[in-house]
């Protein structure tokens, strides 16, 4: 074998590895994936067919013919892709968050206890559409770069489509409430300013990580961080914009960290999740005597220690999760609307006025699932960090983004509910990363299995026949 100077044997091994490794330069199939996760998010972000004189917050069993046709496609979808390639989805889910699957199995098992069946079921249909799309991404032809490159295209048009329409259509696309916060709040193509906040603060971080990892070009970046950033301001989010300054800095430090700090990330990550807990008992009173660690959020938010009354709606909330703390009353069935027979009506009793979600994605997984969901939701998060942090350290740069985004959403929860919530994009968005960290941790497990064989590790002993198992497949297939 001739070899180049300077190239030893493991290096030149792990070349043809490189080489040998699975092909994603292919197309075939990807288009297709594509348009489904775009039609998927358009579907998340506009309200009910394109109205927006009219947004209510309508019982969730609701919907069109042709919204039900799109998400039973989509659906479709998921299932077809899954099933064909149904060797490399099972090396697929050894690989992804079990937590997250124990979040669907606890779903879907919650019909049983429901106290409204019908719309856990209608939720679940989502659910399940969130999970296997995102399977199906993965199971095509996969790139490093894939997630974010189907991702930051589409939310980038509803960002720049939804600059359009407030400056084109104010009176559709601007708040018009009297409320202080809400007094010519932009919500462009969403249903509220806080929709807007949300995509926003997503696409940012999109295009910021975009920018530090040289992963786009600089006129593609300008156009498309200076339209999430001018929609973050303006749709007046708090929330979002201090979850997304939060997670820019996070990943600013991580990939631009000087290198003799690089190996004390963990520990600063580390330090930065104690410091969120802390937070979330203090936000939600958990603990007595932890007020004080609010004293600078509300000076950075502007808002005060009722977080614009939320504390009121938290307190209804936990008085209903009393009555049934070990499962719940049902993944979804306790926002269904303004609707008498409701438990959530109370808030219209007590507090005059329905805010439709608990605003605090902890609090509402435990009032539907109870602390049982309360586990699996920490399990699922320490498990995608601790997934996250693997991944950083073989390809830090997309390790960086999916931890930044676990940031995002860490803090943007604790005054919003986003958590497993089938009715915000980004549980559409977290639900592709966890999956989209799976594929690449699976790609790592093959090439370093064919690595070590190529460098005769694990050779079969004489007169036992070759084993012909998945990773072969999944070699051949990927």
């Amino acid at each position: 074998m001739i070899r180049r100077p300077g190239v030893g044997p493991a290096a030149a091994v792990a070349q043809r590895v490189r080489v040998a490794a699975p092909v994603a330069g292919s197309t075939k199939g990807s288009i297709f994936a594509t348009l489904a996760i775009w039609v998927l998010v358009v579907f998340m972000i506009v309200p009910e067919g394109f109205e927006y004189r009219v947004v209510s917050a309508g019982m969730p069993t609701e919907g069109s013919p042709m919204s039900r046709v799109t998400w039973l496609a989509l659906l479709g979808f998921g299932i077809v892709v899954v099933a064909r390639r149904w060797t490399q989805a099972k090396a697929l889910l050894r690989q992804v968050n079990p937590y997250l699957l124990c979040f669907v199995a606890l779903a879907i098992a919650s019909v049983l206890w429901s106290i409204e069946p019908s719309v856990t079921i209608r939720r679940l249909i989502r659910l399940l559409t969130f999970v296997l799309d995102a399977m199906a991404l993965a199971l095509l032809p996969w790139s490093t770069t894939r997630f974010q490159s189907v991702l930051r295209p589409i939310l980038t048009i509803m960002l720049l489509g939804s600059i359009f329409f407030a400056l084109t259509s104010p009176e559709l696309a601007l708040e018009h409430l009297q409320q202080a916060e809400l007094i010519g709040a932009w919500r462009g193509l969403a249903t509220q300013k806080n929709g807007l906040g949300s995509l926003a603060a997503m696409a940012t971080l999109l295009w910021v990580h975009a920018w530090l990892s040289r992963d786009s070009k600089l006129w593609a970046v300008l156009i498309g961080a200076g339209s999430a950033v001018l929609c973050l301001i303006m749709s007046r989010s708090s929330t979002s914009l201090m979850a997304t300054v939060f997670a820019c800095i996070l990943l600013l430090m991580l990939l631009r960290s000087p290198l003799a700090l690089r190996r004390y990330m963990p520990y600063l990550i580390g330090v930065f999740v104690v410091a969120l807990l802390l937070y979330s008992l203090a936000v939600l009173n958990v603990v007595p005597g932890l007020g004080f660690v609010l004293q600078p959020i509300t000076v950075i938010t502007g808002k005060d220690l009722t977080f614009s009354g939320r504390t009121a709606i938290w307190a209804v909330i936990n008085e209903h999760i009393g009555y049934r703390p070990l499962l719940g009353t049902g993944y979804g069935a306790y926002w269904i609307g303004p609707v008498v027979t409701s438990p959530s009506y109370d808030m219209i009793r007590r507090l005059y006025f329905y805010p439709t979600e608990g605003h605090n994605g902890y609090l509402d997984i435990i009032n539907d699932l109870g602390f049982v969901g309360g586990m699996v939701l920490l399990g699922f998060l320490l498990t995608y960090l601790r997934q996250g942090l693997r991944l950083f350290s073989s390809a830090r740069a997309q390790g960086a983004l999916y931890l930044a985004l676990l940031f995002e959403q860490l803090i943007a929860n604790l005054s919003e509910s986003r958590w497993f919530n089938v009715l915000t994009i980004e549980f559409v968005i977290l639900t592709m990363a966890t999956v989209a960290m799976g594929r690449e941790l699976l790609q790592q497990h093959v090439q370093a299995g064919a690595l070590a064989r190529a460098l005769g590790m694990g050779r079969r002993r004489p007169g036992h026949p070759p084993q012909v198992g998945f990773r072969s497949q999944l070699r051949n297939r990927f």
